[in-house]
């Protein structure tokens, strides 16, 4: 086997683990957004923003709803 290609697969399977390793990160999230949403408003069903959110910090918002203009 050639340098050359010795190189190439080196880093091709580098690529390959950080494209794998951002998959459920990045990716996963980003395409099952009502899945998220609807696991999101289970967890919080239960607890009153006020009463958690330190003082003088902005209450939180859904992050997953569009940016109203």
């Amino acid at each position: 086997m050639s340098k050359n290609m010795r190189g190439v697969l080196v880093f091709g399977g580098f690529v390959t683990v950080v494209a794998a390793a951002l998959y459920p990160i990045i990716f996963h999230p980003l395409a099952h957004v009502d899945e998220y949403r609807e696991v999101q408003k289970i967890n919080r069903s239960g607890i009153n923003q006020a009463d958690v959110q330190p003082a003088g910090l902005k209450i939180w918002s859904d992050p997953f709803k569009p940016a109203e203009k």
